[in-house]
């Protein structure tokens, strides 16, 4: 076979092909469905900080490159915001890496950390960037399951599946709480145990924190950095886009000790160098904001949260209510379907909404077949309109 016969898309990366969001949002499009698939918000942020990146504009600052580290505003107000809300105390200088949204945190934290042969720990069902940024790096991608627990209306951790997972050649647990796409929120103790474990087993932790604003009810968002052993050996990655409903400005950070911020940053430097330069200053200003903004965000995405849940238990749906994110996790198999994928493609001609199907999320696509993932951070009446869609088109 020629150079020009073979596939030229690298084989780590052939699993991998257009993503269930751009066919989802596609959908959308051709039927004029409501999209309720991908998690952006349909409403911008708050007016003062869109003001504060057009000032940076104008003022010419971040119109150039910006530092490789990151504007220092805005690494300062990110130590800020971690010793207020959480005690844990950074050096902005270098502990502190702007990335270009958390994505991109996830990929170079990934890439700088990994050697092939490595394993990753993973905990299933989990955002796709993370297989594919694992694949990258050669590593090999390890899912422990997080399980439906109907009685609470929760996916619940298996701690004992979590340990028995580790073995001689596990590099890395790759966590994320509050969770994408469940909206389970790992309580204290299971943390504590994740803890201990990646002591035991001397394992690096990377955790995903870009919901930390967004928990519900009773549920507390715990940092695993602030938890025993874990300062030195963890890499916290946060970001602006969900916090603030400015998902496009793509504005991430990682939080870590300065060897593991070395790393990062030398595989960072060679994906985008920099990025969102304007956007930095505005975000330094927006970590500043008072508690009251958090507070408000997080009780109007509850309401938010309330309103499409009720609306899906109501058209039939098994509902898992979230205790964080943007996202409600449901069960299709009440409507008499088990297969997520055929049912999310025939919805928007059904029932004029679109969603994401579990599965994609999943190694083990039989274990999220059933399961089919909607967003509610959008417009109350947007939320409105798709459930009563909903109920009229599968209620009865």
């Amino acid at each position: 076979m020629t150079s020009t016969e073979r596939p030229f898309l690298n084989r780590r990366l052939a699993e991998f092909g257009t993503t269930i969001f751009a066919e989802m949002s596609a959908l959308a499009t051709a039927t004029g469905a409501i999209n309720l698939g991908q998690g952006f918000p349909d409403t911008d942020g708050p007016e003062e900080i869109r003001e504060a990146a057009v000032r940076a504009l104008r003022d010419g600052r971040g119109n150039q490159y910006p530092p490789g580290p990151g504007v220092p505003e805005l690494r300062t107000a990110i130590v800020d915001h971690q010793r207020r809300r959480y005690g844990l105390a950074f050096d902005p200088d270098t502990e502190v890496l702007v990335t270009a949204g958390a994505t991109e945190a996830i990929a170079a934290t990934l890439l700088a950390l990994l050697e092939p042969g490595d394993e990753v720990i993973a905990l299933e069902p989990y955002y796709d960037s993370y297989a594919a940024c694992i694949a990258m790096s050669g590593a090999a991608r390890v899912p422990v399951t997080l399980r439906p627990d109907p009685e609470r209306a929760r996916f619940r951790l298996d701690l004992d599946e979590l340990r028995d997972a580790v073995t001689d050649r596990t590099r890395l647990l790759l966590i994320n709480t509050p969770h994408n796409p469940t909206g389970t929120v790992l309580t204290r103790e299971e943390l504590t145990a994740i803890a201990e474990l990646a002591v035991e087993r001397d394992l690096l932790v990377v955790t995903d924190e870009v919901y930390e604003h967004l928990v519900f009810d009773d549920a507390e968002h715990v940092p695993l950095a602030t938890l025993p052993g874990m300062r030195e050996r963890t890499v916290t990655i946060g970001s602006a886009g969900k916090t603030f409903s400015f998902t496009g400005w793509k504005v991430g950070w990682v939080t870590a000790t300065p060897a593991l911020v070395s790393a990062v940053r030398s595989a960072k430097q060679f994906l985008t160098y920099v990025a969102s330069g304007p956007f930095q200053y505005a975000v330094a200003e927006a970590l500043t904001l008072p508690d009251a903004y958090f507070e408000a965000f997080r009780e109007d995405m509850r309401a938010r949260r309330d309103l499409l849940a009720t609306g899906l238990t109501e058209a039939g749906f098994a509902v898992f209510r979230p205790a964080g994110t943007y996202f409600v996790t449901t069960d299709i198999r009440p409507l008499g379907e088990s297969d997520g994928f055929a049912f999310c493609r025939s919805l928007p001609e059904r029932a004029g909404v679109v969603a994401i199907p579990n599965a994609v999320f999943y190694d083990h696509r039989d274990a999220g077949a059933p399961f089919v993932r909607f967003a509610f951070c959008k417009r109350i009446e947007v939320l409105t309109d798709a459930t009563e869609r909903l109920r009229k088109a599968f209620a009865h």
